[in-house]
């Protein structure tokens, strides 16, 4: 094999090069001043990744783990939340609220579909006990995003905590914390913050704070209100990931360089090229509208082994894609672009899976379907903004 490893995964996503030889620095002491330097440093910049004028802790843990944390310290035993279900990680808020002995009122969402910002409303309407909504920005498994701007204009008058997983939203698509009236915003290292697996960073508003004050019962590991008092001075609660956290620094740099505007309007292009791509292979994204950027879910046809497609791509080309999840295992592959990804990565994507596919199935393919791609791709880049569907 003379192709090297390459990840389309939507996490762990692949790592930049000026990151990769930072962790290999030699160590330092994670309570001496070379270490709060460091960390001073993150956290300036996470706040812009963040959007927020508000403190962002690090932990040393997955995503989930700030996912629990969140739960933890907001809300008390038999408080009321409002979980929209819509994937496989709306399922595991629902998982996280019942451990924690949250009365769960679920909203069921069709997988590939957003929640209806009316359906919420009529919630809270009804329910006047409701004190936090738990959802995702970007659905992972499905590659939906929910219309998180919407939801915090309903929450942010009322005593209601808007508590988002932003895991693979957060440096990938627009998801200002301040702006979008988001009292609880949640990421993960290994997705658009482009290091490996094992911090998580999570940010509260002035609201959530206050709310966090008078809870009865939370974590001794995920005790952000302590946690809070030792960041503030450069420090954490417990022994951290130093090496991760140096990476992340590196790579805040690497995000920042031009400004978050040029990081969304890459990942949106990368979009429209993936979308149109596949779209030329004879093939339909799952999602048709409110679609994760960074990340396409794609139908597969019924006489195609998605788990026999997706190892087929890894013997043959060492590409790493990824399945669906749950009830879509099989019936679906998922193409990761965010990380150390560009145009000419997807082109290989691209001519790979058709190549791969043509064995199984016969498709009505476009002849030039890469230059379809790569056309997408400029025009993705010339108007960024402009719209979110295709």
């Amino acid at each position: 094999m003379f192709t090297k490893a390459r990840l389309f995964t939507p996490g762990p996503t692949m790592v930049p090069e000026e990151v990769k030889l930072e962790m290999a620095r030699e160590m330092i002491h994670h309570r001496k001043e070379d270490f709060k330097e460091v960390f001073s440093s993150v956290q300036r910049k996470l706040k812009i990744l963040f959007g927020t004028k508000e403190l962002v802790l690090v932990l040393t843990s997955s995503g989930t783990g700030a996912m629990q944390a969140s739960v933890s310290n907001l809300f008390s035993p038999k408080e009321e939340v409002v979980v929209v279900v819509g994937g496989k990680f709306g399922q595991r808020w629902r998982e996280i609220a019942e451990r924690f002995e949250l009365k769960v009122n679920v909203i069921e969402v069709e997988w590939g579909k957003a929640v209806n910002v009316e359906e919420i409303e009529q919630t809270l309407k009804k329910n006047k006990n409701i004190r936090g909504i738990l959802i995702q920005a970007s659905e992972t498994s499905t590659g939906v995003l929910h219309p998180i701007k919407e939801i915090g204009e309903i929450t942010r008058s009322k005593d209601v905590l808007l508590v988002v997983d932003g895991i693979s939203a957060v440096g990938v698509s627009p998801c200002p914390m301040d702006e979008w009236h988001i009292d609880c915003l949640i990421t993960g290292s290994q997705k658009g913050l482009m290091i490996p697996p094992g911090l998580s960073m999570i940010s509260l508003s002035q609201k959530a704070w206050e709310k966090a004050k008078n809870v009865k019962k939370r974590d001794f590991y995920f005790d952000l209100l302590k946690e809070k008092e030792k960041q503030n001075a450069y420090q954490t609660l417990f022994t951290p990931s130093v090496v991760l956290i140096r990476a992340l620094d590196k790579a805040l740099d690497v995000l920042l360089k031009d400004g978050l505007d040029e990081v969304y309007r890459k990942y949106w292009a990368l979009t429209c090229m993936v979308r149109k791509g596949i779209w030329a292979i004879g093939l339909k994204p799952m999602v048709e509208k409110n679609y994760t950027w960074g990340l396409t879910s794609v139908l597969l046809p019924k006489e195609v082994d998605g788990q026999k497609l997706l190892k087929d791509l890894k013997d043959e080309y060492n590409l790493i894609l990824a399945g669906g999840q749950d009830k879509l295992k099989g019936k679906i592959i998922r193409i990761g672009y965010m990380g150390d990804v560009d145009w000419i990565d997807i082109l290989g994507v691209l001519s790979s899976l058709k190549e791969v596919l043509d064995r199984y199935v016969k498709l009505d393919s476009k002849p030039n379907f890469l230059e379809i791609a790569v056309s997408a791709y400029k025009d993705g880049l010339k108007n960024y903004g402009c719209t979110r569907s295709m």
